[in-house]
Parts: structure tokens; C-alpha cells; sequence
């Protein structure tokens, strides 16, 4: 076990290691048996935990002690990152979701250490005041004219979006997005549907490219991201040649089957292309909904899986690291890995080893180190 009387002692990584878990000050410390001041002291580097209060404390928050000790790691701020459905979600599930893309920074940059990936190509479109001819102008950045995105966390991480999973069983976040040091994240749940996963991704990727200088906040930026991955995910010519004459139920999911999204976003793209009547729109959302259609989907789509991770798991599994040697070196959890991989990868797959180098090429990795 580390001695906790070493200096290097890093009081950041405990508070962060706390938050993960979700839980508050007072929590903590009633958990530990010790005073709320106490634990302050730890957390603000007043003094060390000595031995057996360290070894409780890795007890508790289930992270090796090797966590607790070297630099302080790549913080996350909450008024940096676009949070989905914020005004519903409470403050432990906000915190949990921020000390988890910390994390996800920290293996990102361990990651970038040891290979080439791909170069970020997000062009810089504030100038675009109208989401929707800021969706239609990264088409046309980007060379995909009308057709429909067959994936999008595919074409994220080509286009050099780190992509991670967010796991976290809750409604009151749906995905996250951030940039930290010129490199764009974006965070999803994996415990949303396929057809949500898809619009979520097109939506943080609105907030890289219209929010990325930090204006404006809230329900605004909300609805601009949304405006934008209804019109990138549906392109409007697209749409017009494909939309019925008269929309219904089968009508939508015969769409969802070209676009991939949900019944529900199908049909808010007609009603705000004025493809169908107010009454029609309202008719149809109310049967969607009596359906159960808002949480579930007929015929739903497979989950997109990443590219580039399973590769990475690849190489590294050819050098002799399988996923707890990474979790070892870097010194988190196994299951904190797998969080960061949950929904992503084929976590049954030791290494991600059946991936091809077809796939490899295409990904656009190299091994550096």
C-alpha cells in the first residue's frame, strides 16, 4: 500500500474521486467517521490522511490508492460544458457526469501519448446566426451534401471529436459536450435509446460549433443545438423529397428507417418545415405518446458503436495491455474504464482484438509510441 505521508499526497484527486461517486462532503465524512472539518482538511491539502484513513477511504470510494497520488488532473467547470436538460437535473447527477469527463480527459490524454489520432477538423461558424445554415454549411465543410449519416459517432471521431461514454442511470442527463485545450469532447449516455444516441451527438456536436466561444447559455443555446441536429441529421432537401403527402404513424417510422432518429424528432422536422398542419403535428405527438413511443422506439435502430476505441484496445491488447493493465498504469478502477467504454465498445471483447485494419485505416490511427 502507498504511504500517505508521501508529499505527493494529491488532495484534488480525492475530492474528484468523491464527486465520481456521487457523494457530498458531510456524506463522506459521516461515512469515514470523521468531522466535517477533517475531511475539509484533506480535500484542501491541509494535511494528509495518515495510513488507515487512507486505506478507508480507498475502501469506500473504490479507487486504488495509487489514484490519490501524482499531478492534479484536467478539470472540468460546469459553466464549460453544455448540459442537456439542466434545469431537471440535480446537482449530484451534475456533478457525477463533470468528475466522470474529468476522468475521460485523463485517458484521453494518456491515449494521445501513445497514438496519432485523428486531427480535429471542426471549422469555426459563429458567424452562422441561423443553426440551420450552420448545419447546412458543415455539410458542405465536410462533403456530405443531402445524404442521410449512416453513423455519427463514425464521423465525430473522423472528424477529431473524442468521443466517451457517460454512464449514468438517469433521465436528467442525456450527454455533454466540452472543449479543453483545442480538442473537442463529447460525452453520451449509453442508456438512452440508438435513435436518441444519434440526435444527442448531432446536438452536442451543434454546441461545439455554434457555442465554442461560450454564448449564449441555457434555453437559447439549447434550442439553437437542438435547431441544428434536427436540420444536420435531416437535411431539408432530403426531407421535402422524401416526406408523404399525408403523415401518420407508419409514414414516420418508414422515414425513421432513412434518417435514424426518433419518431418523435421525425416529426418535428416536418411540422418546422411546414410539411404537415399544426393540428396534424399535435395529433401525432399525442399518439406517439400514448403509445410510449418518447421512451421507447418500434423497430429500433442498433446502438453506434466507436471506430477508433476498439482499434486503440487492439493495438494495445498486440503490446500486452489488456484493459486492467491500462486501468493499473493509469490508476483507475477497471469499472471506471469500462464506464468511460460502456455503450462504445464491445466490452465482452477483451482488447477489442476482432476489429479489422480495414477499419484501422479508415479510423485514420497511428501508433506513436
Amino acid at each position: 500500500m502507498l504511504s500517505a505521508e508521501k508529499p505527493n499526497f494529491n488532495p484534488s484527486r480525492l475530492a474528484l474521486a468523491r464527486r465520481r461517486r456521487g457523494l457530498t462532503k458531510v456524506q463522506l465524512a459521516e461515512m469515514l467517521g470523521l468531522t466535517y472539518r477533517a475531511l475539509v482538511g484533506y480535500e484542501i491539502g491541509e494535511y494528509p490522511p495518515g495510513p488507515d484513513m487512507l486505506e478507508a477511504i480507498t475502501g469506500i470510494l473504490k479507487f486504488p490508492a495509487e489514484f490519490f497520488v501524482g499531478p492534479d488532473l484536467e478539470s472540468v467547470a460546469a459553466r464549460d460544458v453544455s448540459f442537456r436538460s439542466l434545469s431537471k437535473m440535480t446537482a449530484k447527477h451534475r456533478e457525477i457526469a463533470l468528475a466522470q469527463s474529468e476522468l475521460a480527459l485523463y485517458l484521453s490524454k494518456w491515449l494521445e501519448e501513445r497514438f496519432e489520432l485523428p486531427a480535429v477538423d471542426l471549422p469555426e461558424l459563429r458567424q452562422e446566426t441561423d443553426p440551420e445554415a450552420a448545419a447546412e454549411a458543415l455539410r458542405s465543410y465536410w462533403g456530405l451534401g443531402q445524404l442521410a449519416i449512416r453513423n455519427v459517432v463514425h464521423l465525430l471521431e473522423s472528424k477529431g471529436v473524442r468521443v466517451f461514454s457517460l454512464n449514468i442511470e438517469t433521465s436528467d442527463v442525456d450527454a455533454i459536450s466540452t472543449w479543453k485545450g483545442g480538442m473537442p469532447f463529447v460525452f453520451l449516455n449509453g442508456y438512452k435509446t440508438a435513435e436518441r444516441g444519434r440526435f444527442d451527438a448531432a446536438h452536442e456536436l451543434g454546441h461545439l460549433i455554434l457555442h465554442r466561444h461560450g454564448a449564449p447559455l441555457g434555453r437559447v443555446a439549447e434550442d439553437e443545438a437542438h435547431r441544428f441536429a434536427s436540420a444536420f441529421l435531416m437535411p431539408r432537401a432530403n426531407v421535402l423529397a422524401h416526406a408523404p403527402r399525408f403523415v401518420s404513424v407508419p409514414e414516420l417510422i418508414k422515414l425513421k428507417k432513412t434518417f435514424g432518429v426518433s419518431l418523435a424528432a421525425i416529426n418535428y422536422r416536418l411540422h418546422e418545415l411546414k410539411l404537415m398542419s399544426d393540428w396534424n403535428y399535435r395529433s401525432l405527438s399525442i399518439e406517439l405518446s400514448k403509445r410510449g413511443y418518447r421512451t421507447s422506439e418500434p423497430e429500433p435502430l442498433e446502438r453506434e458503436m466507436s471506430l477508433v476505441l476498439p482499434i486503440i484496445l487492439g493495438h494495445l491488447y498486440e503490446e500486452g495491455y489488456t484493459r486492467s493493465r491500462i486501468a493499473n498504469e493509469i490508476g483507475l478502477p477497471l469499472s471506471e474504464l469500462e464506464s468511460l467504454l460502456f455503450s462504445l465498445v464491445l466490452t465482452g471483447l477483451e482488447g477489442g482484438k476482432t476489429v479489422s485494419t480495414d477499419n484501422a485505416r479508415r479510423a485514420d490511427l497511428r501508433l506513436v509510441k
